[in-house]
């Protein structure tokens, strides 16, 4: 499916101050959080990802972003995880923050890419 001006217009990961707050700030946060003590860090982690897997839905259905209707389920999925290791009920071992957060960073990017690139940069809305 071709984009539409519409689509393009509405589409939030086609616009950088746009982009920057849905995906960018986040994706900081969650860096930035790397730094502070596991409870801190679970915190951040948690806020950010449903930080970024709402803005992904909502993207999704304002203009029917392809990799949106994928990453924005994989952010919220990744939500469990990151609680069950940083509350201590599921240790996931020594590098589990490290192993989180490049899932979280460039899992999303893979998404995008395979999903855009099999399906088009817009899918139809339902």
């Amino acid at each position: 499916m071709s984009a539409t001006s519409e689509q393009t217009a509405k589409d939030w990961a086609g616009n950088i101050r746009a982009y920057a707050l849905a995906w960018g700030a986040p994706s900081v946060a969650i860096i930035a959080g790397s730094l502070v003590d596991a409870p801190a860090r679970t915190l951040i982690w948690t806020v950010a990802l449903i930080w970024m897997g709402t803005a992904c839905l909502m993207n999704a259905r304002r203009c029917g972003r392809t990799h949106c209707r994928f990453t924005g389920p994989f952010y919220m999925i990744l939500i469990m995880p990151v609680l069950l290791h940083g509350f201590g009920l599921f240790p996931l071992g020594p590098y589990a923050w490290w192993i989180l957060g490049a899932i979280i960073l460039f899992g999303g990017k893979i998404i995008w890419w395979v999903t855009e690139a099999a399906w088009g940069k817009f899918s139809a809305r339902r």
